[in-house]
């Protein structure tokens, strides 16, 4: 087959065109980062959603240097999750893009019919209520740009708004809804009309794009967007996923057994579910990769971007000397995790760095524990990898408990598993072996899988998987540090939290932050 499947994966940091072909190699790449988010006030984070796609179309002119967009059979778009933008009828952004870490909050929310209010504080949930309206863009804007918001034709995802910049039409996946939007993640669909979700939310139906199944066909390339892009006009574009949702499918991870980590700037552990399952209590899954399937998930909402931020403050001379060698920084680090022992000397580090709604709660706060006189940068590197891990692991038993099925094996996507150092690490936190898929842009590869099979070059789902995905190399727990990070894991990071959490709320009455 001499087709060529075009995945355009927006990412937090940056944007990637990326060419595969049928049988999952892949053949052409091209990327773009952002260094230009926006911070008028601290905690909020914002782009120019037009930004966003000129920096796609100019990724994929650049493909073409050594590619034929000709061959390209169809396009398939998959994006950060939760970032929103409002639009015009014509789809024009209104208005900057509100991105997912954006932490500000609505003071002044839309009114919850009191039966509707008595059935959540009956089950416990009315604070997890209140901080979901508070939390979405959408009540932000009604509060704090109502003319804005009365003109707002769409509220799209930036999938939505990509997928709209390449056909026209305003629609996106059932596959890509992830955020604070009225949708049914059990019947995978937009929530029924008089529900509570309508209620909490300051949107009209009016106001969301059409869904399309994953995989379906969401429309051609415009004769505007092939201008823009180099691609054909007319070029089949199919509906894909969100990141993470393309991460487990590209990474090969179908089986209940087998879980999915991504250590990408937010850390997540998942499976793919033919039934519907909540590992947190009445937060529903995300919808898969996989058509009528659910990703159940447990995220680190910094996740490695925790490994981004140490390397910012801290780790400025590897960075120099790395370019010196003209060597992945990385490597040098990694070169840290090895000169320390596992458990950092005592050092442990609690990685609930943001608030979530749940779990972690809204007073939420990172902590570091068991500082001494030999500790150095190198260790407090090895324990920020292993709070991860240990808060993975976490997410993994809250699967296995919804799920009933024990994981087995692990596939470990994103930027972090590139890491040799992360993945014996993993391996050894979890007790189990983990796989590093053959290509590490398994977010492309996914989107890619969906549209194979949406076009019929696969029969479907587990076909494209047997076809396009592979494992690279295995990582085998070791016993000995098996064993310390299950004493390490039992009786010092799982007392942590529940033991500081009335600090950090008393943090939180003092100081009002986190907001």
């Amino acid at each position: 087959m001499n087709e060529r499947l075009l995945a355009i994966d927006l990412g937090t940091q940056s944007v990637r065109a990326l060419l595969f072909t049928p049988t999952g190699e892949l053949v052409g790449r091209a990327q773009q980062p952002f260094t230009d988010y926006r911070r008028e006030h601290p905690g909020w984070m914002t782009h120019d959603g037009d930004a966003f796609w000129r920096a796609a179309a100019a990724c994929c002119q650049r493909l073409w240097a050594e590619s034929d967009p000709g061959a390209v059979a169809g396009v398939a778009v998959t994006t950060q999750r939760g970032s929103i933008v409002p639009v015009d009828a014509q789809g024009r952004c209104l208005a900057s893009a509100i991105i997912w870490p954006d932490q500000r909050r609505a003071t002044r929310v839309p009114p919850v019919a009191w039966p509707w209010r008595a059935a959540f504080t009956a089950i416990g949930l009315a604070g997890t209520l209140r901080a979901l309206q508070q939390d979405a863009e959408v009540n932000w804007w009604a509060e704090h740009e109502p003319q804005l918001h009365a003109q707002a034709d769409r509220y799209l995802l930036m999938s939505g708004l990509l997928n709209q910049r390449l056909t026209g039409r305003m629609a996106d996946s059932v596959g890509a809804q992830v955020a604070y939007l009225p949708f049914d993640g059990r019947a995978q669909a937009w929530a029924r009309a008089g529900s509570w979700p309508w209620q909490a939310l300051a949107v009209q139906p009016r106001q969301l794009p059409e869904l399309v199944p994953v995989g379906a066909r969401l429309g051609s390339v415009t004769a505007e967007a092939a201008l823009a892009t180099g691609l054909r006009e007319g070029t089949p574009v199919l509906a894909a996923a969100a990141d993470k949702a393309c991460e487990v499918l590209g990474a090969g991870a179908l089986a209940p057994h087998v879980g999915a980590l991504s250590y990408g700037t937010t850390a997540t552990i998942n499976i793919t579910s033919a039934r519907y399952l909540e590992a947190v209590r009445l937060i529903p899954p995300y919808p898969a990769a996989v058509p009528g399937h659910y990703s159940v998930e447990v995220q680190v909402t910094r996740g490695f971007w925790l490994v981004s931020w140490f390397k910012e403050q801290f780790g400025q001379p590897e960075r120099e000397a790395a370019q010196a060698l003209g060597v992945a920084p990385e490597a040098l680090f990694d070169e840290w995790v090895a000169q320390v022992p596992p458990g950092a000397m005592g050092l442990t580090l609690l990685p609930t760095w943001s608030p979530g709604i749940r779990v972690p709660g809204p007073e939420a706060k990172g902590a570091i524990i068991g500082f001494g006189e030999v500790h150095t940068r190198a260790h407090l590197y090895r324990a920020i990898l292993e709070g991860l891990a240990y808060a993975l692991r976490e997410g993994r038993e809250r699967i296995e408990r919804a799920s009933g099925t024990r994981l087995r094996e692990l596939r470990a996507s994103g930027g972090g598993a590139q890491s040799d150092a992360v993945l014996q690490l993993t391996a050894d936190v979890f007790r189990l072996p983990v796989a590093r898929p053959h290509t590490h842009e398994t977010a492309g590869l996914g989107a890619a899988m969906a549209a194979a099979v949406g076009l019929g070059l696969h029969a479907d789902t587990s076909a494209a998987v047997a076809r396009m995905t592979r494992v690279a190399r295995w990582f085998e727990p070791q016993a000995q540090a098996a064993d310390l990070y299950d004493r390490l894991y039992a009786q010092v990071y799982r007392p942590l939290y529940p033991r500081l959490r009335p600090l950090f709320q008393r943090i939180r009455a003092i100081t009002g932050y986190p907001a």
